[in-house]
């Protein structure tokens, strides 16, 4: 039975549809249609290389972060109005402004567009937005999907497009979120480790990842509460049994609600960090076939594993993630199965681990 409903996140890949928005007057707040499913499947191209590094650092400026749920919310700037607090979701390709701030604003209509969520693939509405401000970098002359704020869970959400050319330290203990400039020298340390992994378009894919020994490709989805497997993966490391199988239910960016089955691996490794008896749910959704990776085994993993560490970094711009433990060998709770208990552990390098 559901134990309880998740958030998942954008996971998005967006086109233009051909149909016109409907003319209005420029001081008329926009109306939305709801999103209309699309049958055809996304085109995707090859994913390029990106890295994991444990000792990347990130400078730049310190922005409070909520948590809504495990996600985290920073505060933005809509054409000079707000803060809205915008949900950072690195698995978009898009930022996301709620349909509300959009009327709020009055904002003008778009082209609607084809997206990509993690649960279905919808047309929805656009709005044209004259400036995105994230501390002190800003975005001009967007056109971003306009989608309901109670799926969302915040006033938006902050995607790839304003990621691209940053890098990102995402502090769970703390909440605080620190951005940078990606283009800004890096300061080099010694011990380097360097793992290669992939991107499109902006996304971080590791692929220096095991699960239960089996190699495969992780998607960082920070706008998604629950790690999801894909068929593949649940294939060839799951002796399925339905005694030890706990549904939860997920709700998509537009409102869709899915089940999801949810069991556990025995060991989850992510570079020098190893992950043991770790809940996992597994699905066949539209983000596996928009990356690629829908074929072999892959995750998206979400924010219930990476609010687990202390600071998860990211720098988009040259392709590296450093994931830093609060504690060495420490055992943490996952939300996604009441009372699963999983160890954390480094192997062979102290830069993940605090003290």
């Amino acid at each position: 039975m559901p134990v309880s409903r998740l958030a998942l996140g954008l996971a998005s890949a967006l086109t233009l549809c051909a149909v016109a928005p409907i003319s209005r007057s420029a001081a008329e707040p926009p109306h939305f249609s709801k999103p209309k499913p699309v049958l055809t499947p996304p085109q995707v191209a090859p994913l390029p290389p990106a890295t994991f590094d444990n000792t990347l650092a990130v400078g730049g400026d310190d922005l409070k972060a909520r948590e809504v749920d495990t996600r985290l919310s920073v505060d933005v700037q809509v054409n000079g109005r707000g803060p809205y607090h915008f949900i950072v979701d690195s698995g978009a390709d898009t930022s996301v402004v709620g349909q509300r701030v959009a009327r709020n604003l009055e904002l003008p209509l778009g082209t609607p567009l084809v997206l990509d969520g993690t649960t279905a693939r919808n047309v929805v509405d656009s709005v044209k937005v004259g400036q995105l401000t994230v501390g002190s970098s800003t975005f001009d002359n967007l056109e971003l999907p306009a989608l309901s704020e109670n799926d969302l869970g915040g006033d938006g959400m902050l995607g790839i497009d304003a990621l691209a050319q940053q890098r990102v330290m995402m502090d769970f203990e703390n909440r605080v979120i620190k951005v940078e400039d990606a283009r800004t020298p890096v300061k080099h340390y010694a011990n380097e480790i360097v793992v290669l992994a992939r991107r499109q378009r902006g996304q971080l894919i590791l692929t220096h990842v095991t699960a239960a020994g089996l190699p495969l490709d992780a998607v960082i989805d920070t706008g998604s509460e629950v790690t999801v497997g894909n068929l593949a993966l649940r294939d060839k490391v799951m002796h399925w049994n339905p005694d030890k199988v706990v549904t939860v239910q997920a709700i998509g960016v537009t409102g869709k609600v899915i089940d999801l089955q949810v069991a556990r691996i025995p060991e989850l490794r992510l570079g020098s960090v190893t992950l043991w008896d770790v809940p996992i749910a597994f699905a066949d959704l539209p983000p596996f076939k928009v990356f690629g990776i829908s074929d072999e085994p892959a995750l998206l993993l979400g924010t219930d594993i990476l609010e687990k560490f202390q600071r998860v970094s990211l720098d988009f711009r040259a392709r590296k993630v450093r994931f830093q433990l609060r504690k060495c060998q420490a055992l943490v709770s996952f939300g996604t199965i009441p009372g699963v208990t999983t160890q954390l552990f480094a192997t062979g390098n102290n830069e993940v681990c605090q003290s």
